[in-house]
C-alpha cells in the first residue's frame, strides 16, 4: 500500500512538471479551452481586425480621392465659365465702339427721314396758304439730302466692315484660346495617364529608381513590353488572344483589359507577409 501511494505521488509530480498545475472544476463550470485553440483564436481577431482597418484606410484613400477629382471638376467648370465670360467681355468692349457709331449712323437716318416729312408738311402749309417756293429750293433740298444719305450709306458700310473683321479677329482668339486650353488639358490628362502607369509599373516590377535595369525584374518587364517594341511578338500575342474570344453575349466573356492586371489581395497570411516583408 506504502509502494502504490509513492507511486502516485510519482506520477502527480510528473504531470505537474509536464503540463503545469492542476485546475479544479467545479461541478458544472464550463471546461476551459486548449491554450493553442485560445491562442489561434486571438490570432485570427487580430488579422481579421487589420484587415477591417486595412479596408476602412482603402475606402477612406478611394472617398478622398474621389472628393478630389469633383473639387477638381468643379474648379475646372468655374473657371472655364469664367474664362467665357472674360472673352465675351472683352469681345463686347471691341464691339461697344463699332455699335455706338452703327447707332449714330442709324439715328441720322432718321433725322433725315424726319426733316423730309416736316419739309413736306410745311411746304402743304405753304401751299394753302397761296405761297409756293420756288423750284430751285426743291432742288437745292433734294441734293444735300441724297448726298447726306450717300455719306451716311458709305459710313455704315465702313462700320459694319470694320465690325465683321473685329469679330472674324475676336473668333479667332478665341478660337486660339480654346486650342491652347484643349492642349493643355490633353498634356494634363496624358501626364495623369504616364503617372498611373509608372505608379502601376511600380506595383508590378518594382521602383524603378531603387532597381536598376539590370535587376533580376527586368527580364520579364521586357517580356511583358516587347509588343511595344516588336511587331511579331505583338501579332503573336493579339494571336494568342483571339484564340479565346467569344460572343459578346457568351456568360462568362469580358473584354480584353485595357492596361496591366494588378494582383488580387493576398488570399492567406503566408503570402500577405510575404508582401508585406517585400
Amino acid at each position: 500500500l506504502m509502494r502504490s501511494h509513492s507511486d502516485s505521488c510519482h506520477f502527480s509530480k510528473h504531470l505537474r512538471r509536464e503540463h503545469g498545475p492542476a485546475t479544479i472544476l467545479r461541478p458544472g463550470s464550463p471546461r476551459p479551452p486548449p491554450p493553442s485553440f485560445s491562442l489561434r483564436r486571438l490570432r485570427e481577431r487580430a488579422r481579421e481586425r487589420e484587415a477591417e482597418r486595412e479596408a476602412e484606410a482603402a475606402r477612406a484613400v478611394e472617398r478622398e480621392q474621389e472628393i478630389d477629382r469633383w473639387r477638381v471638376k468643379c474648379v475646372q467648370e468655374v473657371e472655364e465659365k469664367k474664362r467665357e465670360q472674360e472673352l465675351k467681355a472683352a469681345a463686347d468692349g471691341v464691339l461697344s465702339e463699332v455699335r455706338k457709331k452703327q447707332a449714330d449712323t442709324k439715328r441720322m437716318v432718321d433725322i433725315l427721314r424726319a426733316l423730309e416729312k416736316l419739309r413736306k408738311l410745311r411746304k402743304e402749309a405753304a401751299a394753302r396758304k397761296g405761297v409756293c417756293p420756288p423750284a430751285s429750293a426743291d432742288e437745292t433740298f433734294t441734293h444735300h439730302l441724297q448726298r447726306l444719305r450717300k455719306l451716311i450709306k458709305k459710313r455704315s458700310e465702313l462700320y459694319e466692315a470694320e465690325e465683321r473683321a473685329l469679330r472674324v479677329m475676336l473668333e479667332g482668339e478665341q478660337e486660339e484660346e480654346r486650342k491652347r486650353e484643349l492642349e493643355k488639358k490633353q498634356r494634363k490628362e496624358k501626364e495623369k495617364i504616364l503617372l498611373q502607369k509608372r505608379e502601376i509599373e511600380s506595383k508590378l516590377f518594382g521602383d524603378p529608381d531603387e532597381f536598376p535595369l539590370a535587376h533580376l525584374l527586368e527580364p520579364f518587364r521586357q517580356y511583358y513590353l516587347q509588343a511595344e517594341h516588336s511587331l511579331p511578338a505583338l501579332i503573336q500575342i493579339r494571336h494568342d488572344w483571339d484564340q479565346y474570344l467569344v460572343p459578346s453575349d457568351h456568360p462568362k466573356g469580358n473584354f480584353v483589359p485595357q492596361g496591366w492586371v494588378l494582383p488580387p489581395l493576398p488570399s492567406n497570411d503566408i503570402w500577405a507577409t510575404a508582401v508585406k516583408l517585400h
